[in-house]
């Protein structure tokens, strides 16, 4: 008597074996919602998942993400197919730095290293000396000789930090990330008055005013690691929410509270829109069906990949 094989009973379980069959590799950002985090081969912020994206052995890459991060990933397999679960997942930041309008800003500084954020499109970078993330922005800034100057595109908010950071002044794009600008300074005072023993992180992308009040500062999974490596308990986390769900993971024992945003809302914290486009059954599909396909020019991505190389080289 032959005995058939149980068939999967869930999403999970059908994406699951869906990889497997088509030789597929998930890369998911920490700000996609829990049950796409817990499907993925590989999770982090922007530098990680570059990294990930570079050394995969997988013939087909599907990204949870938005649309700049699967644009890198494909930049950095130009012969592998890379899919994005919803072509609509786009970024407010980098959405506010138009290709035209930097490469007229560039035109007229012609001697300026340009330092790009990774949160920018492909078009961009082709624009790029140097691509950064916030976990290796300042390494990159303090890599530029000092007698050169800067233009640091598209986060003005970032680039106001590295600059008290780095001591170096920079010309600045007028762009921002609105999930990070969302934070209430008032909203936060009052939450820390009722936790007055918590310690308030912050992501760069933030504006001066949070950063000021923070205990600390830094990337994405520098939070993550902040939060582990702490003797505290109590922390507000400035920053998408999204994080919550792996931080909570790390640190089970410990109180993480959201930043409040300035509008209210269901969570009463900072979501990105964007980033919760993605469902897990948009994923599935995407890998089922090998559709939608993010697609890039020979030439752009020839011209992308060396500002990204560079990043990568000096990490």
């Amino acid at each position: 008597m032959t005995v058939s094989a149980p068939q999967p009973t869930t999403l999970q379980e059908e994406l699951a074996q869906l990889k497997k069959d088509k030789n597929a590799v998930i890369l998911a950002h920490y700000y996609q919602e829990p049950e796409i985090q817990e499907v993925a081969d590989f999770i982090g912020d922007s530098l990680e998942l570059a990294k990930k994206a570079a050394e995969t052995s997988a013939e087909i890459i599907v990204f949870a993400g938005v649309h700049f991060m699967a644009e890198t990933a494909k930049i950095l397999n130009p012969s592998k197919r890379v899919f994005l679960p919803d072509l609509n997942a786009g970024c407010s930041l980098a959405d506010s730095c138009p290709p035209e309008a930097f490469r007229k800003l560039k035109e007229q500084y012609p001697d300026h290293v340009v330092v790009t954020y990774i949160n920018c499109s492909a078009e961009i970078k082709t624009h790029s000396d140097v691509v950064c993330t916030s976990s290796n922005a300042e390494k990159v800034i303090n890599s530029i000789p000092p007698e050169k100057q800067i233009i640091f595109a598209p986060d003005k908010n970032l680039g106001k930090y590295l600059m008290q950071k780095t001591g170096r002044e920079m010309l600045l794009w007028d762009g921002a990330c609105i999930v990070h600008e969302a934070f209430s300074l008032d909203k936060m005072l009052e939450l820390y008055k009722q936790h007055p023993s918590a310690k308030i992180i912050a992501h760069p992308e933030s504006e001066t005013h949070i950063l000021k009040i923070a205990n600390y500062i830094g990337s994405t999974s520098g939070m993550l690691n902040y939060v582990k490596g702490s003797e505290h308990d109590t922390f507000i986390v400035a920053t998408e929410a999204g994080i919550l769900h792996q931080m909570q993971n790390d640190v089970p024992q410990k109180t993480l509270i959201p930043a409040p945003a300035k509008e209210d809302n269901t969570c009463a914290c900072s979501e990105c829109a964007f980033m919760k486009m993605n469902t897990l059954k948009k994923l599935y599909d995407c890998l089922a069906k090998e559709t939608p396909e993010i697609k890039l020019s020979e030439d752009l991505m020839k011209k992308a990949l060396v500002p990204i190389k560079r990043m990568l080289q000096l990490s």
